[in-house]
């Protein structure tokens, strides 16, 4: 193998490296041995087996809201509003769990239905605004957010709130049956994760076999000249839209029915805007996107055992996700201009 064959191959764990060596010098600066905080995180995440399962439970939502984020990439639309879809998601599941009394696991698939529905219709929205009202899907995506978080927290304080008085600690919790079953003690449900194998397919065969994938690649790429062959932007800017909205709200239903058991204030926990970095460190490749998004979860649940030994705050997590990211980023922009300048001087006539 050649010794540029061995770079190109080598070149995506750079960022990565520069990344993990950033993130331990910030602990040295603040008086810590990398080896002990990266050690406590591994510790924090993978020490036993109930963490393990616990990083796979907060995994979940993540990769979901993940996948369904690739598809509106793909169509070259930033879906901001992924974390309100999430949020109108674990409502419309929450209301079902709360007001209906279906017999068997026709509860739970309901609910399963009525958020992937609200989802897709909060998304749905966006598009409409975007479309018809030409508000940039950034700006109605973070409105709709706003709104989605409101919402939640006048159900909690408001009707919803339960018999003792107004809360913003949550509504009454779930009936048994209304909960998706979890593997023993933890906050995983197999049926989650089933249903996240059933979407990385899904949209993987959409995205790589279908004439539909095949369109949102021609949008993404360049809206003029896929509107020439024949490519709806309206039509298929509401289609993806709706789709990565009905995943997102699946993504809340799992969070409101398996890590908690009933509806509380910032269900989502921040994953949308934590789907949009896993996204962008794929490179918009679905397979990517589940190892990506289990490397965020561990992560994240790790940082809080490093706060407890170290005294540090948690969001030093955050820190290396967000410094990783950025590096895979600027890395690949390195990578595209240095592709042009070779194709500029191999483009050049000999003189």
């Amino acid at each position: 193998m050649s010794l540029g064959r061995i770079a190109r191959h080598l070149w995506p764990t750079v960022p990565v490296l520069i990344a993990l060596v950033i993130t331990g010098l910030l602990l040295v600066v603040f008086g810590v041995s990398p080896q002990v905080g990266f050690g406590a995180m591994l510790q924090g995440a993978f020490g036993d087996p109930s963490r393990v399962l616990s990083v796979a439970a907060f995994w979940v939502p993540i990769a979901l809201a993940s996948v369904g984020l690739v598809v509106t990439f793909t169509a070259g639309l930033w879906n901001i509003g992924v974390e309100g879809q999430i949020v109108i998601g674990a409502i419309a599941a929450s209301w079902v769990a709360l007001k209906f009394n279906f017999p068997g696991p026709m509860q739970i698939t309901f609910e399963i239905l009525a958020a992937m529905f609200a989802g897709a219709i909060w998304a749905g929205v966006t598009a409409i605004l975007k479309t018809r009202g030409k508000v940039h899907e950034i700006f109605g995506g973070l409105a709709l957010n706003n709104l989605a978080i409101i919402f939640t927290n006048y159900l909690i304080s408001g009707p919803w709130q339960p018999p003792e008085g107004g809360t913003f600690r949550g509504t009454v919790p779930f009936p048994a049956k209304a909960l998706l079953p979890l593997y023993g003690d933890s906050r995983l449900s197999p049926i989650s994760v089933v249903m996240l194998i059933a979407a990385v397919v899904v949209v993987f065969l959409l995205l790589r076999g279908s004439y539909w994938g095949l369109k949102l690649k021609a949008l993404g790429k360049n809206p003029s000249s896929a509107f020439l062959l024949g490519v709806s932007s309206e039509r298929e800017t509401i289609l993806a839209l709706m789709f990565c909205g009905a995943l997102a709200g699946l993504a809340g239903a799992v969070r409101v029915t398996s890590w908690f058991d009933s509806l509380r204030q910032s269900i989502s926990g921040g994953i949308g805007y934590l789907a949009l970095l896993v996204v962008m460190l794929s490179a918009f490749r679905v397979l990517l996107i589940p190892f990506i998004a289990f490397f965020f979860s561990a992560v994240l649940n790790g940082s809080i055992t490093l706060q407890l030994r170290t005294q540090l705050h948690s969001s030093l997590g955050g820190i290396l996700t967000g410094v990783l990211v950025l590096m895979v980023l600027l890395f690949g922009e390195l990578r595209q201009l240095k592709r042009f300048d070779e194709r500029r001087v191999g483009s050049r006539p000999d003189e």
